[in-house]
């Protein structure tokens, strides 16, 4: 009766996120003394299949299918549901990332489990199985019991430090019987990006709004983010003006991001951009608005032009780099 956490893996390999995932699945396995079995889809690096028993699998299954390496909801939705029933699951964990919130709600409607979205911290079980989230675009936090058999959870990213331990998970083959339906949506081509690391991810990111008026002026802010090893993300006004990549868009209609640090250049900071970063450990705003609503989730504000502060700020950080 163990805990199955989809392990969530990139061409073969596996980030920080499916690690946090595998980590919380065993922290639940752990007060429900039983295991947790991570479940990979397509082909994966078998000796990186067997390092997650270093973040608290004990076993994976994987369905080594290279149809699965891209996301097909029908057919991880099968393949879950399979293996939760081979391992007598009562205790489903996925990513509330784009491959979770596809699949983690059909398997609770195949497995007739009850399902929390977006968890950020572990389950209660002392008197039931209570599961903290969040709601209202990040406002506040609600404390839901499933009452289900089955159970199904997907976790916020960048919800808890990542520590790793020893020992190798076994890694055992999983036969699904797929037919085609189960493809019935075909991909014809997968852009991957490169060279820096996911929004998702990152633990430094550095965000531009419309108050850096126009795209030839980001200059400043890629060279702030190299410095500090951060990922470039923007505001949506800037994404649907194609001065950047939608890909970098977060908030509310985008990306949603839990970062130790957010820099936000010449965002206002409306409730809808909120939503998608509130969850970051640490907000710096820099806007020459004083009335700007940011500032008002900000933890350190700066008021004042962009084209002057960002250079200040740059030369600060190459100094104390040097130092």
């Amino acid at each position: 009766m163990s805990v199955i956490v989809l392990a969530e893996h990139e061409n073969g390999s596996f980030k920080k996120k499916t690690f946090e995932a595998v980590q919380y699945a065993k922290g639940i396995a752990d007060a429900m003394g039983t295991t947790a079995t991570a479940v990979v889809l397509g082909t994966a690096d078998n000796a990186a299949m067997q390092e997650l028993g270093a973040y608290g699998a004990s076993k994976v299954l994987n369905v080594a299918d290279a149809r699965l390496n891209t996301l097909s909801a029908s057919a991880y939705t099968k393949a879950i549901a399979t293996a939760a029933e081979k391992e007598g699951a009562k205790v489903i964990i996925a990513l509330n990332d784009v491959t979770g919130k596809a699949v983690a709600p059909r398997v609770a409607a195949r497995l007739k489990a009850g399902l929390v979205a977006g968890a950020v911290a572990q389950p209660d079980m002392s008197n039931g199985f209570t599961v903290k989230k969040i709601v209202f675009s990040g406002k506040a936090f609600a404390n839901v019991t499933i009452n289900s058999d089955i159970k199904v959870v997907t976790l916020m990213p960048n919800t808890f430090a990542v520590a790793k331990g020893e020992g190798n998970a076994a890694v055992e083959a999983l036969d699904v019987a797929f037919d085609d339906k189960d493809f019935s949506i075909e991909v014809k081509e997968v852009e991957v990006m490169t060279g820096e690391v996911p929004l998702a991810e990152a633990e430094l990111v550095v965000s531009g709004g419309r108050g850096m008026k126009g795209p030839e002026n980001w200059g400043p802010l890629e060279e702030l983010a190299k410095e500090l090893g951060a990922t470039l993300a923007c505001s949506r006004p800037v994404a649907d003006s194609h001065w950047r990549p939608h890909h970098e868009h977060v908030g509310q209609t985008g990306g949603t991001i839990r970062p130790n640090l957010y820099i936000a250049v010449g965002i206002s900071g409306a409730i809808q951009h909120l939503a998608g970063v509130n969850g970051s450990k640490v907000i710096v705003v820099i806007n020459k608005d004083p009335e700007a609503p940011f500032f008002k989730a900000a933890d350190y504000g700066v008021v004042g032009d962009q084209a002057e502060v960002l250079p200040r700020l740059i030369e600060a950080v190459k100094k104390f780099k040097a130092s």
